[in-house]
């Protein structure tokens, strides 16, 4: 049987942290799917279709890779890709607390799915897609702190 897990987020916008969780985390999966996750709380600076597209440019000589976008329940997405795993990056103690809980939700709700926690590269500790979009937001250069085949200024946020 094939092992399948979904890295769910919203990526707005991916990072270096998120790409080695997904290279690091595929000598465990044969297949992860990056699942762009809809939420209408969170206020996203780059459309759903740019994440998508940035993502699938950083994993396009990657077929074990997928990009796709979801709304509603993670374990219901799962459940209808296929996926037995959750995957999580972990950077802080606070992550681990808020991950944690959400992980144990699941578990009540999906029984068949496993959350599997990767702890961060301590040289991405400190790198988040909150921080990395103020940087965008304001000016900055952030393209240290995203892969490098994604190159911000062929983004443009909101007008896109």
């Amino acid at each position: 049987m094939k092992k399948i897990a979904v890295f769910p987020g919203s990526f707005d916008p991916f990072t270096i942290g998120h790409e080695a969780i997904v290279r690091r985390a595929l000598s465990l999966f044969d297949e992860i799917i990056i699942a762009v996750g809809a939420n209408a709380i969170k206020k996203c600076y780059y459309p759903l279709k740019t994440r998508k597209k940035m993502i699938s440019k950083v994993f396009q000589n990657e077929p074990r890779v997928k990009i796709d976008h979801y709304e509603g329940l993670t374990v219901d997405y799962c459940k209808k890709n296929g996926a037995k795993y959750i995957l999580r990056g972990l950077r802080t103690a606070a992550d681990f607390e808020f991950e944690r809980a959400i992980a144990q939700v699941n578990k009540v709700m999906a029984t068949g799915i496993e959350t599997v926690f990767l702890l961060t590269v301590p040289e991405h500790t400190h790198i988040n897609s909150t921080i990395v979009r103020d940087i965008i937001c304001n000016g900055g250069d952030a393209s240290q702190f995203v892969p490098a085949s994604i190159n911000l200024k062929d983004y443009k946020g909101k007008e896109d």
